[in-house]
């Protein structure tokens, strides 16, 4: 399925983002059917075979939360990821790209949903991503750990964040760990989606329906 080429000029990314959404959850429902093809156990693995950089060791002292493909190795199977992610306040940017200068970190672009893109001396590619938003403080103060110490983007914002992008792996991120929650994380999911993406409250109870089936194995 794909998106109506003739859609208004005039259409929002958040417009673009809901349609998006909608027809992928749409097209899902069509052929779902209970498991996923890979064992129970491995669906509820949480590995981390994948290193990344100690960005606890370049950014110390600006407080940032990693979002993107590292994130959701706490919440899901963990996939292969060429990029880290993180998420700032746009009013602490500043400090952090001073970080990122004094440990040798090179600005190579800009991202389009507000943010910047470095290489850091190792290599790896770092998008930081700047927001304002009300939440993004919040989400900030209160990360989750990984086995290695990264701050982790407690999963109700993680999914704010993936609903509000709607791209094709981030709809299929959000099912796969959505599936996974128990009831009372999946709670707090609704609560903050509730309370910042009213509009996006049907579709997450079908995401959550979705990726519950996936978990399931049938008989």
């Amino acid at each position: 399925m794909t998106i109506n080429p003739s859609f208004n000029p005039s259409t929002t990314p958040q417009d673009l983002g809901k349609l998006r959404r909608k027809q992928y959850i749409a097209l899902v429902q069509k052929r779902v059917r209970l498991g996923s093809g890979s064992s129970l156990a491995l669906m509820q693995s949480r590995t981390w075979a994948y290193p990344v950089a100690d960005l606890n060791r370049i950014i110390r002292e600006t407080a940032f939360v990693v979002v993107g493909g590292v994130a959701t190795r706490l919440y899901m199977p963990e996939r292969m990821t060429l990029d880290i992610d993180i998420l700032v306040s746009s009013q602490d940017a500043p400090g952090l790209y001073r970080e990122l200068n004094q440990a040798s970190g090179k600005k190579i672009g800009l991202l389009t949903i507000g943010g910047s893109s470095w290489q850091l001396a190792d290599g790896t590619v770092l998008d930081v991503i700047e927001s304002s938003e009300a939440w993004v403080t919040q989400a900030v103060q209160n990360p989750n750990l990984d086995p290695t110490g990264l701050p982790i983007i407690a999963l109700p914002y993680l999914v704010l964040m993936k609903l509000q992008a709607s791209r094709a792996q981030d709809i299929a991120d959000l099912s796969r760990m959505l599936g996974g929650a128990g009831e009372e994380l999946l709670g707090q999911v609704r609560t903050v989606v509730k309370t910042y993406m009213d509009d996006a409250a049907e579709d997450l109870e079908s995401l959550i329906m979705l990726g519950k089936l996936e978990y399931q194995v049938p008989e």
